[in-house]
């Protein structure tokens, strides 16, 4: 386990802060296929990852690896055009990290995305899923170890780990724009194997509406940090065993693509609203 200190945290904001004089309000971490967010900022600085101070690095197809700082639709933001993933071999403070240093850099607000397998079989690949709620089935948390008191508190409420009221303006952008949004639960699951169709049943029963292997860290820590959190899931895939096909990469990277423009309207209108 890595313990992250707030030298480290602010070794790394300042090297950002160095090659760009913009003080982000919104941080973006973008999932797999949705880094096309990222050729809509305006006059955008970029610092690859492992420029930065203590950063770790990507190594998943569709995570390009940079972060991107500029302005969204007007407002000042630090984009994530790619993520970190415990089976990639970090932990879950590590692939938290940049949370930790987006609040340094001055973030109020997180939207995180991720692309995730449907379990609720009412739902089809192409789907954005609002994160109404997670359960953490990683069997891991980015707080375990010494909680240093002006990071946030030892025992942070998540309660609303996504904000209510986000979620509100969310649907009402959604709403205006004609684009159809579902709104479930993510289960966070370590990866990289894909589920089997047992695992998918029982996490069906236990409430869940879409599974990944992402984002659930990088939530705790940003209600650790006082952040509020927005999160959309793409469904790029119906998950193991509800249609008779193998799951693959390849197919979510497919299906993201796919659904860019509906993605692209809605987040590029959330934005302003948040």
């Amino acid at each position: 386990m890595t313990i992250l200190t707030q030298d480290m945290i602010k070794e790394a904001a300042q090297y950002i802060q160095s090659k760009s004089p913009v003080t982000p309000q919104i941080g973006l971490i973008l999932g797999s296929g949705l880094g096309v967010l990222a050729e809509h900022i305006e006059e955008p600085i970029s610092i690859a990852y492992q420029d930065i101070p203590h950063f770790p690095q990507s190594t998943v197809e569709g995570h390009a690896g940079e972060l991107l700082v500029g302005s969204l639709q007007g407002v000042p933001v630090v984009l994530m055009k790619g993520r970190f993933h415990m089976y990639e071999g970090y932990g879950p403070e590590l692939t938290a990290f940049p949370v930790r240093v987006m609040k340094e850099l001055g973030v109020s607000k997180l939207l995180v995305t991720n692309a995730a397998g449907g379990i609720n079989t009412s739902f089809a690949p192409g789907d954005l899923m609002l994160i109404s709620d997670h359960i953490n089935l990683t069997g891991k948390n980015p707080l375990i170890g010494p909680n240093d008191s002006e990071m946030g508190p030892r025992f942070p409420d998540m309660s609303q780990a996504y904000s209510r009221k986000l979620r509100d303006t969310a649907k009402k952008v959604a709403s205006e724009k004609n684009v159809p949004l579902q709104e479930g639960v993510y289960v966070g699951l370590l990866g990289p194997t894909y589920e089997t169709p047992a695992e998918i049943v029982m996490l069906r029963t236990l409430g869940g509406d879409a599974v990944g292997m992402s984002t659930v860290s990088e939530v705790i820590v940003a209600r650790h940090a006082g952040i509020e959190v927005l999160g959309i899931s793409c469904i790029s895939n119906m998950a193991s065993g509800i249609l008779d096909q193998p799951l693959s990469h390849h197919e979510v990277m497919e299906t993201t693509d796919r659904v860019r423009e509906k993605f692209l309207s809605l987040v590029l209108s959330i934005i302003p609203e948040m």
